[in-house]
Order: structure tokens, then C-alpha cells, then sequence
């Protein structure tokens, strides 16, 4: 594909968007939580059928994986995008808000499915221009960070050679990428503390042995694992997100229980973060009579990109849409479970920008109730994945 070809491409995805923006509408309209995206895995392998494609359903939970074939033997060449909601209230008011009580596509995972499908449908249209395979991986449950380790398990990626995916970003305009090389997005722990005091009434404390207020200073002193044992130098999250203890007023409680996530931006550092917990939690624990347990559960690595797949991904970018429209990616602490993939074939994860060019600043980020996106990113989105496909399976033809 030269130069010429592309921007024909990107004016094919502008004339097909509005059936993809009335697909994302749609998804937007009946989001699925984790582990249940049963409609939209149906709709997303219905969408494929109609495109000549023969889907694979059920892998790894509810994913849907398709492959197309090109002109001639190649490489395979994987474009992965994610389906699942999240249990938030939605906000928007849109008239194609959520009908879900309490469920909503607060992350825009509607708007990547739309995307994929888009990418495949162009696709489908020059598939005598390339040689190889393109594998189209719609994954569920990203959000609890089971769904790609789920789908390599039922073998999505056997025989890929690369691997490429891209996320929504509102504080981004619609028009413009982010990429980065190297770490991209940070590491995903879970931290669960259960503290055995001993209960007894609350007017006479000194017979009780109080969980409430050991696992208080666990939350203070878990900041100092941060601020006193790490470089300033080395970006590192630790946050208690539920504290959960006791149900009466006058009752100091047997137990307390802390859960919560740690973060970090170097896999080296995750590394030692179980034992430097488990130090700090354990010992001020013990210095308020109460015994601790640590489970420490590992879900996602940092996310690290290939130099040579953010290249290419940069140099279509550029040729697509021009190089004024490419920025470097801020480092975030944010996890995403494409890192998983990454960790068996080289790949690239970019930002795709989904805000208005007039408000990004002001913009409602990822998983707010009020999240929206500017749905001309979609179109963008699709000649986007489309062509680093396209041209990459022509490059490391056999």
C-alpha cells in the first residue's frame, strides 16, 4: 500500500462510519459487565458473518475471534479489541445512554469494538492487496484483568507474528495518536489485608484488641512504601480502595479488611512490592496486637511496547494522517491487560484520541460517569488499525 492507497482507505472508513457509530450505539445502549458480554460477543459474530468471515465464539469466556486471509502466505498479523462494561450509573443524558441500571461503557470498550469491526470490514475490501492473515480478537473482561490471559490460554495467539491495539483517550483530540516506546502503561496488582483484633464493646477498649484502628495505620503507613523506599525516580501506586469493618456504632469489631491496588511502571519494582508490603502491613499490624494476612494477587505486568512495532504504527500514522497529528504518550499508572499479549509477541498499544478539539481539558476521563467520546474517532480508528495491518503483513511477507 503506498501513500495514495491510505488516504483512499481512511475516505472508505468516512463513507462506512455511520454503520459502525449506529453498531457502537447500540453496545452503548445494553453494556455487559465482566464475564458476561453474551449479546455483544452475538452481535459482534454476526457483524463478522455478514463480512464473509467464519467466527470463532466462546474463546476464553466470550471472545469472538475471525481470521482473513490476504492474496498470498504471509505472516499473521493480530488486532485485538475489548468488549466489556463497567458498573457505573451513567450520566451523559445521550439519547442512547445505557438502559442498564448501574452498567455503562464508562471506558469506551464499545467504541473499540466498533472499530475492530470496522477495521475488518476494510479489510475484507483490499484483502488482494496483502499477503498473510489478519486476526481479528474481540476480548472480554478486561476490565478485571482475566480476559487475555483467558483467550492465549484457548490459543488466539498461536502462529501471530505481531500484535496491535489501540484505547480511546477524551483528554485527546479526535484526529490526533499518542505512542510511546518501551513502558507505556503501568502494572496491575490486587492487595488484600484481613486483620484479627479482638472485639468487645466500644466504651471499654483496653479489653479489645481493635483491627479498625491497626488497619488504619496500615493505610497511612503504606504511603511510606512510596515516599521513603522508592525513587522518586520510579513511578509507584499503592491505593486502599475498600475499608471494610465492623456494622455497629458501640462495637469495636474481631476483623477489618483492606483491599486495593499497587501500580507500578518498571517490572523490576513489581516485583519487590508483595514483600514490602507484607513487611509494612505485618509489622504495624503486630504493633497493635492484631494479626495479619497478606494476599497478594498478581494480575497484570507493565505494559511494554516493541520500538519497531511503535515505529510502524508512527509512520503510518504519519503518512495517514500527517505528523502534526502524533504526539508522545504521557506515562500512566493505568493498567491494561494487552500488556499480556505483549509478553509472548512483540506488538504496539497507542492512544487513540476521542475528545473534542474545543474541550479536552475539561473533558470527563475514562470510567466517569459523565465519559463520552467524539464518535469521528471511530472512522479514524478502523483506517488506522487497517493499514498498520495491511502494510506490516507486507513488509515481513515471507
Amino acid at each position: 500500500m503506498n501513500k495514495q492507497q491510505l488516504h483512499q482507505l481512511l475516505q472508505r472508513s468516512h463513507a462506512r462510519k455511520e454503520e459502525w457509530i449506529a453498531f457502537r450505539r447500540d453496545l452503548q445502549q445494553y453494556p455487559e459487565l465482566s464475564h458476561q458480554e453474551s449479546r455483544t460477543a452475538d452481535k459482534v459474530a454476526s457483524a463478522l458473518r455478514r463480512l464473509g468471515l467464519k467466527p470463532q465464539t466462546q474463546v476464553g469466556g466470550h471472545g469472538v475471534v475471525a481470521e482473513l486471509k490476504g492474496s498470498r502466505p504471509g505472516p499473521v498479523i493480530a488486532l485485538r479489541a475489548d468488549m466489556d462494561a463497567l458498573p457505573v450509573a451513567e450520566e451523559t443524558g445521550l439519547p442512547f445512554a445505557s438502559r442498564r441500571h448501574g452498567i455503562m461503557h464508562a471506558c469506551g470498550h464499545d467504541a473499540h469494538t466498533a472499530i475492530l469491526l470496522g477495521a475488518a470490514q476494510l479489510l475484507a475490501e483490499v484483502r488482494e492487496s496483502f499477503p498473510g492473515s489478519v486476526r481479528f480478537i474481540f476480548q472480554g473482561a478486561e476490565e478485571t484483568n482475566a480476559g487475555a490471559k483467558a483467550m492465549i490460554r484457548d490459543g488466539v495467539l498461536e502462529g501471530v507474528n505481531e500484535i496491535y491495539g489501540l484505547h480511546n483517550l477524551p483528554t485527546l483530540p479526535v484526529g490526533r495518536i499518542a505512542t510511546g516506546s518501551g513502558a507505556f502503561m503501568g502494572s496491575v496488582d490486587r492487595i488484600e489485608i484481613t486483620f484479627e483484633g479482638k472485639g468487645g464493646h466500644g466504651a471499654i477498649p483496653d479489653r479489645c484488641q481493635d483491627p479498625i484502628v491497626a488497619a488504619s495505620a496500615v493505610v497511612m503507613g503504606l504511603q511510606t512504601a512510596v515516599s521513603r523506599e522508592i525513587s522518586p525516580f520510579e513511578p509507584a501506586v499503592i491505593t486502599i480502595g475498600s475499608f471494610q469493618a465492623g456494622e455497629a456504632n458501640n462495637v469495636i469489631p474481631q476483623y477489618a479488611r483492606l483491599i486495593g491496588t499497587v501500580r507500578t511502571f518498571s517490572p523490576a519494582l513489581q516485583q519487590t512490592m508483595k514483600a514490602r508490603i507484607e513487611r509494612l502491613a505485618g509489622q504495624i499490624g503486630s504493633a497493635y496486637r492484631c494479626n495479619v494476612q497478606l494476599s497478594y494477587i498478581e494480575q497484570v505486568s507493565v505494559l511494554v511496547n516493541d520500538p519497531r512495532s511503535v515505529y510502524y504504527v508512527e509512520q503510518t500514522a504519519d503518512m495517514l494522517l500527517g505528523r502534526e497529528q502524533r504526539t508522545t504518550a504521557e506515562p500512566t499508572l493505568a493498567g491494561e491487560d494487552f500488556s499480556v499479549y505483549l509478553e509472548h509477541v512483540p506488538g504496539c498499544f497507542f492512544w487513540l484520541g476521542s475528545g473534542s478539539a474545543a474541550g479536552c481539558e475539561q473533558a470527563y476521563g475514562l470510567h466517569h460517569p459523565r465519559f463520552t467520546i467524539e464518535e469521528d474517532c471511530i472512522p479514524l480508528g478502523f483506517a488506522l488499525l487497517a493499514s498498520v495491518a495491511a502494510l506490516r503483513a507486507a513488509e515481513i511477507s515471507f
